[in-house]
């Protein structure tokens, strides 16, 4: 049962107030029920958004907390006036007090997607997901010497989730490779990632958690049988050591944790921008 509704209002797509927002919930021992209401430009939809806070509000006899990146400052007066929500404006709490201190006005930018026909940055972006689908789990070897980062490890260690995120949030392309039975009896990496040693970051992850995983997919295997998950792992892990590869345990990382850890150890520029 969630404890408190919880309402991301923007005139954009809402990712920017929803990510800030469930970046303060994530401080609280709260359960949220989380609606994002995007786009919501004009006056006659910020009526409408008033209008489900409100009734959100009625029926739960709580507040709803509301997240807003409205930059029109017509449709955020409606939902200043007529929200019966706890409402946390976020350009009013950051963006005003930064134009006082800079001494210059904002865009005021209707999210961080607009004009992206001439945005390079969302071109480069276009292109690394192509090269990263293109490239998951070793479908191509073409063009690797364009790749930023080459992931590799065993089968559901994260590689590909991880590439597409580098991809997506921070334009790299990213090629990943699994380790098989076949890597295991040479004893090295794949022939054709040989060359480009420097670029290759490697996956663990622990074989209790990787059985989990692959047990979902195919029960009773042997895939998935935890003998032959320590196995996998433990051969993955000694072919790294080997290979002077750099290399992190997905088991209790997020995502964003992994790629962070790889940007500062493969790409740091790209965390400066």
């Amino acid at each position: 049962m969630h404890s408190r509704t919880v309402f991301f209002v923007s005139d954009g797509t809402g990712i920017t107030a929803e990510t800030f927002g469930n970046a303060i919930l994530a401080q609280f021992e709260l359960v949220p029920r989380r609606v994002r209401l995007p786009f919501v430009d004009t006056v006659d939809k910020a009526h409408q958004a008033v209008r489900q806070i409100n009734h959100t509000a009625e029926l739960e006899g709580k507040k709803p907390i509301v997240f807003t990146t409205l930059v029109n400052m017509e449709v955020l007066k409606v939902i200043q006036d007529g929200c019966k929500g706890m409402l946390l404006d976020m350009f009013g709490t950051f963006v005003h007090p930064l134009e006082k201190e800079l001494g210059i006005k904002s865009h005021h930018r209707v999210g961080r997607f607009s004009d992206v026909s001439r945005s390079k940055e969302y071109t480069d972006r276009i292109e690394a997901i192509n090269f990263s689908l293109a490239h998951d789990d070793g479908q191509s070897h073409r063009d690797l010497a364009g790749a930023d980062v080459i992931l590799v490890g065993v089968s559901r260690s994260g590689k590909t989730p991880t590439s597409l995120y580098l991809a997506m949030q921070h334009g790299l392309k990213a090629a990943n490779y699994p380790l098989i039975p076949e890597d295991f009896d040479r004893r090295q990496l794949p022939p054709a990632l040989m060359e480009f040693r420097k670029k290759i970051f490697g996956l663990t992850i622990s074989p209790e958690r990787l059985s989990e995983i692959r047990s979902e997919r195919r029960p009773d295997s042997r895939y998935a049988s935890l003998e032959n998950c320590r196995h996998e792992v433990a051969e993955a892990e000694a072919m790294m050591r080997r290979a002077g590869i750099r290399w992190l345990s997905t088991t209790t990382k997020s995502i964003e944790e992994i790629a962070t850890t790889i940007l500062q150890e493969l790409q740091p520029d790209r965390l400066v921008y």
